[in-house]
């Protein structure tokens, strides 16, 4: 590993513990990028199992066209697997721990990295829930150490959390975001705190969905039909703060009423909110949002923008046609 230009370390080489699905997704995803990737398993065979698994995969992603021509080979030359933890991480750029998620299990497995991995690699954890400052203790150099989570299924989802602790240097947070870059994904930064922004969000709405239904207010069925074709329709695209912006803070404001009479507290209003209408920011509509200002032709651009993109997600969801799910029978 080298400093480059911009004062930060650059990332080459390297190795992913834990060969399963997500430590497996992970390693064939920077190994397609260009990076010289080694994965270790819990033993030998496991390794080389998931290895075995890891091409036959490229190549089906390949086959069906998830993959650009040539990919399959490029990660064949780029992905081996390791034949001891202690080795396979011994000369690496960067150690991305992905096992159990099971703080226990991911200490001893640090501990172990931090042990064999040179002094100056960067270490990250593929934590979805657990905060750095559980696990930081069992690592040396903490400097060196972050979460890096990424999400299932690695090789297709862009979205990369980034978690520093007390003691991580910036400049190890900007080797990973230009490791991430490089590989074709998005870093945000995060607080580090439980389930992080991903799993709270994710959790939040699934809590809710299961509320709704038990309810009696919807099925299932509907509730996913309802998710997936509306508001869930425009995620891809804009996040809560933009379709917020879109549809104008002051109707969320007095949505927010409507709710709050009806389920109380927890549905009250975000001061966030109140005080952004309170101070004349409705969103898009007159030019003032959370998600900055917005002259005529930056509204017209972005209103452009968005008709383009639903357009073209229906087109694509016709094409791929409804999701097997499986049966509805129970």
């Amino acid at each position: 590993m080298r400093n480059n230009p911009q004062d930060h370390p650059t990332i080459n080489t390297v190795t992913v513990v834990g060969a399963g699905y997500m430590g497996g997704g992970i390693a064939q995803s920077l190994a397609l990028a260009g990076f010289t990737v080694q994965i270790v398993d819990a033993d030998p065979d496991a390794t080389a199992n998931g290895l075995r698994r890891l091409l036959t995969e490229a190549q089906e992603f390949e086959d069906q066209g998830l993959y650009r021509s040539g990919a399959s080979a490029t990660i064949e030359a780029n992905l081996t697997a390791g034949t001891t933890l202690e080795d396979a991480v011994a000369t690496a750029d960067f150690i991305e721990e992905a096992v159990f998620e099971d703080p226990a299990v991911k200490r001893d497995v640090l501990a172990k990295i931090s042990a064999h991995a040179r002094p100056d690699a960067i270490i990250g954890t593929n934590t979805s829930t657990i905060p750095v400052h559980t696990l930081v203790s069992a690592v040396t150099n903490p400097e060196r150490f972050l979460t890096v989570h990424f999400s299932n299924p690695a090789p297709f989802i862009p979205g990369v959390e980034l978690v520093s602790g007390e003691a991580t240097r910036p400049d190890v947070v900007d080797a990973v975001k230009d490791l991430l870059e490089r590989a074709g994904r998005e870093g945000a930064e995060v607080a580090d705190t439980p389930g992080m922004v991903l799993n709270r969000l994710q959790f939040a709405l699934l809590k809710e969905a299961t509320n709704v239904v038990e309810e009696g207010v919807a099925t299932p069925e509907d509730v996913d039909t309802i998710v997936r074709t509306t508001f869930g329709f425009r995620l891809g695209f804009f996040g809560p703060f933009a379709i917020a912006d879109q549809a104008g803070l002051d109707v969320y404001a007095k949505g927010f009423t409507t709710l709050e009479n009806a389920y109380g507290e927890r549905l009250k209003a975000p001061e966030m909110l109140r005080d952004a209408v309170d101070s004349g920011r409705h969103g898009v509509k007159n030019g003032q949002g959370w998600t900055g200002d917005f002259d005529e032709a930056q509204k017209a651009e972005l209103i452009a923008y968005r008709n383009r993109a639903y357009a073209r997600m229906s087109d694509l969801l016709a094409e791929l046609g409804s999701a097997p799910v499986g049966s509805k029978d129970r």
